[in-house]
């Protein structure tokens, strides 16, 4: 008799280390998800995109680093040649929650309203010299240049403005932090007014599922 106490006894004790271990499984994994779900919301709060600025967004001076200027309207964009500069801006509004933060562009300045569902490699963009933000739900602007003779964009930007044809720019960003990088693709057009105005293509997530 006593030995079958002691059996009933150890089968108590292993059954009550089960249930705890069991509930104690159960409970890191409701943490775990909790935690993933509070993540997924912090990340949401942080997250940019970028679209082509409206119609009525502020004006915007844009100035590159040679003291050359232009004042920029809304949804409007940038393509002229001064100097034996060719000078670019686009005219961007943030419709996400976090600041955009951007880090390089990418030009096709042979190509418009590229198809397929591919971009570049990121080590193939063109950084920016400077820091550009796009604040959440309000309106700025991306620039760049080139300026060198024997930059191989030289000849596809100038047949382009000379033509005014239309061309393409990727542009790579992410959020006030560097993550949820994100490439935005944006297709340039010329205005009747001799200017150029911007559209918006694809999007793609680099550092998060893509939802397509």
């Amino acid at each position: 008799m006593v030995a079958d106490w002691q059996t009933i006894s150890s089968l108590a004790t292993a059954g009550g280390t089960l249930v705890l271990a069991m509930a104690t499984f159960s409970a890191v994994r409701s943490s775990n998800r909790s935690a993933r779900i509070a993540e997924r919301a912090l990340f949401t709060g942080m997250r940019p995109l970028l679209l082509p600025s409206l119609a009525d967004d502020p004006i915007q001076k844009v100035l590159w680093s040679d003291r050359h200027a232009v004042r920029l309207n809304g949804g409007r964009a940038v393509l002229e040649q001064e100097g034996g500069v060719i000078y670019l801006a686009i005219g961007l509004r943030n419709v996400g929650a976090g600041i955009a933060l951007l880090h390089g562009w990418y030009p096709m300045p042979d190509r418009a309203f590229v198809r397929g569902d591919t971009h570049t490699d990121v080590g193939n963009f063109r950084r920016l010299t400077i820091d550009l933000y796009v604040p959440a739900g309000g309106a700025g602007y991306w620039e760049g240049a080139v300026r060198d003779d024997d930059d191989p964009l030289r000849p596809g930007f100038m047949s382009t403005l000379s033509e005014r044809r239309p061309f393409t720019i990727d542009l790579l960003y992410g959020d006030q932090e560097g993550g949820q990088r994100t490439i935005s693709r944006f297709t340039v057009l010329p205005a009747g007014d001799d200017g150029w105005y911007s559209q918006a293509g694809r999007h793609w997530n680099l550092d998060r599922p893509d939802p397509r």
